[in-house]
């Protein structure tokens, strides 16, 4: 009975937030702070206290006390409470409900959501007692009538954005050192904004370096040079890799049989992909399941 209200209330909240494209809510517990969601349509900002690893992109990060977090949509992460008291508050937010702040570019585009950006910071106590009033202004806000109640949000979100901008080192708001660290940060972005796939009538639409030079408006060789300068990577290896990611977690995660896997990623024949995936990972797409589904 209580797992059907739990997946009861976790519809409800899903529900809601997609119809509103914004929520914010107190954590009281682990299960309250990973709420699942659409993690490909939401931006998250966590206040929290406690003892925590986060894992973010490529990296792993050991907390302690009160960080303020910030989720890219598009970087994977996953957290680990270590403490048994974990208490904070958290927001959720999509690009569309942000938009009508004339900011929108700047903030979200800032080295808080960023790949191979700053997402966490260390926060005192002093500034804890502050931000826990805006994120409980949210909270109340978000269920009054006030008409322009969705504005009063965005206004508290930037606040909170902009305290985390202050503290984040001068030098590093300027991360691109020159045009192809530029290029290639760019590219990864772009790269990462492909994924995860959602759903099997939505297949990969960029899938080789010509794609995505022809979407960045560059010539595909200046693209080559300036990702392969940069990261030691060719720009179709990070493809490549990206993709055979990808192709694992729908293995490993859904029903999809290995053809529908396969045009979700863009291969037009099963082979195709059966040979790329083997290229790349040295096995076979069969490995990772006991059984076609």
């Amino acid at each position: 009975m209580e797992k059907k209200d739990n997946e009861r209330s976790i519809s409800s909240f899903n529900n809601e937030l997609k119809l509103k494209g914004f929520n914010a809510f107190q954590i009281e517990d682990d299960a309250n702070g990973v709420r699942n969601y659409s993690r490909k349509d939401f931006y998250k900002i966590c206040l929290t206290t406690g003892e925590s690893i986060i894992h973010y992109a490529d990296r792993s990060y050991v907390m302690k006390g009160t960080i303020l977090f910030f989720a890219n949509p598009n970087v994977p992460y996953s957290w680990e409470t270590i403490s048994r008291s974990y208490v904070g508050y958290a927001c959720l937010f999509s690009e569309d409900f942000y938009k009508p702040s004339d900011r929108t570019e700047s903030l979200l585009h800032s080295p808080l959501f960023k790949v191979g950006g700053t997402p966490i910071f260390h926060i005192s106590e002093e500034k804890r007692e502050f931000l826990n009033g805006i994120f409980r202004n949210m909270i109340t806000e978000q269920s009054t009538n006030y008409a322009f109640k969705d504005d009063l949000i965005r206004n508290y979100i930037n606040l909170v954005i902009h305290e985390a901008l202050k503290l984040q080192p001068a030098e590093d708001f300027d991360q691109v050192k020159n045009a192809a660290h530029r290029i290639t940060n760019v590219f990864l972005e772009l790269l990462e904004r492909q994924f995860p796939i959602e759903g099997k009538d939505r297949p990969l639409q960029l899938r080789t370096a010509q794609d995505y030079a022809s979407n960045l408006n560059l010539h595909v060789n200046y693209l080559n040079r300036a990702v392969k300068e940069t990261t030691g990577k060719s720009t179709t290896t990070h493809i490549s890799e990206r993709i055979a990611s990808e192709a694992k977690a729908l293995l490993l995660h859904t029903d999809w049989n290995v053809a529908d896997i396969a045009y979700a990623l863009g291969f037009d024949y099963p082979t195709y992909f059966n040979n790329f995936f083997k290229r790349i990972t040295g096995t076979n797409p069969m490995s990772l399941r006991p059984a076609e589904v």
